[in-house]
């Protein structure tokens, strides 16, 4: 499984891009691997505030359906609109074209909280 070094994780298997107070968040190449082919993924809402640990959406793969939770506090600023026809995008490339939304990051946030690549490599092993 690929565990890029420049992005930080969660417990709940999402991984987290920081760029100054902005974060892309989407799910980890481990759980799309989990979920099978994914065929629909519903994203937060452009406006939505998101707290740690919160339901933010869901992905619905041909062997189950599972919830997306919020690593980081703020707000969404963009989703992933290419997730609405192309689903598949989530298991093709997770790291890049299959991001699912971006937030603005009030403060820290819970950053500071989320694993680094060695402690999620860890944490799958």
């Amino acid at each position: 499984m690929e565990t890029p070094e420049n992005l930080r994780y969660s417990s709940d298997h999402e991984w987290v891009a920081r760029t100054g107070t902005t974060v892309r968040i989407g799910i980890t190449d481990y759980a799309q691997d989990a979920l099978g082919d994914v065929v629909y993924v519903e994203a937060p809402a452009v406006g939505s505030t998101v707290s740690v640990g919160a339901a933010i959406g869901e992905v619905e793969s041909t062997k189950s359906v599972s919830e997306i939770y919020a690593p980081v506090a703020g707000t969404v600023i963009a989703v992933n609109e290419a997730l609405a026809d192309h689903p598949e995008l989530v298991n093709a490339d997770p790291y890049g074209e299959g991001w699912l939304c971006e937030v603005a990051v009030e403060g820290e946030g819970g950053f500071d909280a989320l694993l680094d690549a060695e402690a999620y490599r860890a944490l799958t092993d």
